[in-house]
């Protein structure tokens, strides 16, 4: 295997890794962002628990830094099992990793959706746009979380079906990296601990929730309250 790829594969997770939500709202506001809102350190709960001029930054670091990481696989030209766009996907899918299971936050990151519309866009341009603006077609009936789950289960049939006209050259593997993806994403609402708020709850509807709207219950506004008003551990 390329040296480059294995020191570029390191680097992508230690960039992943940098928990800009954290630290802006730590910084900024002296507070534990894992303890408000979703618990999570992405931009959309920075958004919820601190104010959108903290968010935005937050997600321009996230979507910056999937897509720099891609950027820098092409610019160095390395392959994975003879293909350049496999090397740039598993790239990218190594800072989204790194997002989701920071090093310097114990593994305990966000969803990594910014960091992964970094990585689709850097991929493909077009495809990004459209990843960006489905979840958003939502937002009027505060289902965003939705979109996101829309977006992620059509992101491999939109590469595959349509790689032409999105201008993506090596289907095969873009579409295999965005499986990983979407299923890596999907992960991170399915695998976690139950709150207290959902331990009545079916295991069935609770999977769905999580999977659908990825909250343990239906009621998105209990949801979000309900982790500032459990006990600090």
């Amino acid at each position: 295997m390329d040296i480059w790829f294995v020191v570029l594969f390191i680097g992508a997770y230690l960039v992943g890794s940098i928990p800009a939500g954290f630290l802006l709202v730590k910084l900024f506001y002296g507070i534990d962002i894992r303890q408000h809102g979703t618990g999570k350190i992405g931009a959309s709960n920075v958004y919820r628990v601190a104010s959108i001029w903290l968010a935005i930054p937050a997600m321009l670091f996230d979507i910056g830094k999937g897509a720099l990481m891609v950027w820098t696989a092409r610019q160095a030209g390395i392959e994975l099992f003879g293909s350049a766009a496999a090397a740039q996907a598993a790239i990218g899918l190594i800072a989204i990793a790194g997002h989701n299971w920071p090093v310097f936050l114990g593994f305990k990151g966000g969803r990594g959706i910014f960091t992964s519309l970094g990585v689709i866009t850097a991929l493909s341009p077009w495809l990004g746009l459209i990843i960006l603006i489905m979840p958003y077609l939502f937002a009027p009936i505060h289902q965003v979380a939705f979109g996101v789950f829309l977006a992620l289960t059509s992101l491999p049939f939109l590469s595959w079906f349509l790689y032409e006209p999105l201008g993506i050259e090596e289907r095969l593997p873009v579409t295999l990296g965005f499986v990983i993806l979407s299923i890596m994403a999907f992960l991170t609402r399915l695998i976690t601990k139950r709150t207290e708020i959902s331990k009545t709850v079916p295991m069935a509807e609770l999977l769905l929730n999580r999977l659908l709207f990825d909250r343990d219950i239906r009621d998105a506004k209990t949801w979000v309250q309900r982790k500032s008003a459990e006990p600090k551990v």
